[in-house]
């Protein structure tokens, strides 16, 4: 039995207009934007992403979360506008026997709203309120956007129930979690299109969630995280489905590496300097680590 989506829901009141002379804004087709009021600022306070983070570890069927308000409702609009100018040659078109979806292909000159978005759910300030959430640190962007960026389905189209890859087809990193924002002002439900995840054995919705105008979900992956809308939308001509899309990833020898690091190599340092830089990268990390403590360096 599929459960309608309960939003972490925060209030829109908090995107009013700033007072603060001093703000900085910018303008995106005549319309202003102050920079403090592009994610909502309730997102930032350490009780609420405690309260996000227990919901998302407890979620069903597979970590996720799904909040309504996360992002300047006015931003959300000015992208949504931008998908008509992407133009015909900016989309890569997935036909299969299991989906058939639009997505802007990674040259695609996306518009400012768009990019605002992108640096935004990149930037080290919300890349760790996720890493504070879902427990994943060191979360790694993809400036590059595989797999991401606008994502659209058209009348007819679908996405079949699936899991996601589960590593960076150029750099190799492992997919950590999928961040998608709705863009759809008035979605009426009889058109279809809500996302659905199913159990682990992959026989049935456990939970639909409605793609709502500002509805922003996040979905870990993970070897049971399977998601998809996958019946035909049936919306009137002229309506489409629309999302922004953004993946994050982890480095899996991360810490190996870390304990592998040396500090800069000066070329005229002391002879005792060499040697000791010499020393370091010649031993084991453990065992270097060891000699420190046992030190006091």
């Amino acid at each position: 039995m599929s459960l309608p989506a309960a939003a972490l829901p925060l209030p829109e009141a908090a995107f009013e207009p700033s007072v603060v002379p001093e703000a900085t804004y910018v303008s995106i087709r005549g319309r202003r934007l102050a920079f403090d009021e592009l994610l909502n600022p309730q997102a930032l306070q350490a009780g609420w992403q405690q309260q996000l983070a227990q919901q998302t570890q407890q979620a069903q069927p597979f970590p996720h979360f799904v909040i309504d308000g996360l992002f300047n409702p006015e931003l959300l609009r000015l992208i949504a506008e931008e998908f008509d100018d992407c133009g015909e040659g900016g989309w890569r078109v997935v036909q299969s026997r299991h989906e058939t979806t639009h997505r802007s292909t990674p040259d695609a000159r996306l518009g400012p709203a768009s990019r605002l978005y992108f640096s935004l759910v990149n930037s080290p300030q919300f890349v760790e309120l996720l890493s504070t959430v879902t427990g994943v640190e060191d979360l790694i962007t993809d400036p590059k956007l595989y797999g991401g960026g606008l994502h659209e389905t058209r009348n007819g189209g679908r996405f079949g129930i699936h899991r996601d890859f589960n590593r960076h087809p150029s750099t190799g990193l492992d997919n950590e979690m999928v961040l998608i924002t709705y863009l759809n002002e008035g979605w009426d439900r009889q058109w279809g299109g809500a996302l659905e995840l199913w159990d682990s054995d992959a026989k049935s919705c456990v939970r639909q969630i409605w793609p709502d105008f500002g509805r922003t979900v996040l979905l870990r992956h993970c070897d049971i995280s399977y998601h998809g809308h996958p019946h035909p939308l049936q919306a009137p001509d002229g309506v489409t489905r629309r999302s922004v899309a953004c993946y994050y990833y982890s480095y899996s020898h991360a810490r190996r590496e870390r304990e592998r690091r040396h500090s800069s190599l000066f070329l005229f340092s002391e002879p005792m300097e060499r040697v000791k830089a010499a020393a370091r990268l010649a031993t084991p990390p453990i065992i270097w680590s060891a000699l420190k403590r046992l030190s006091g360096g």
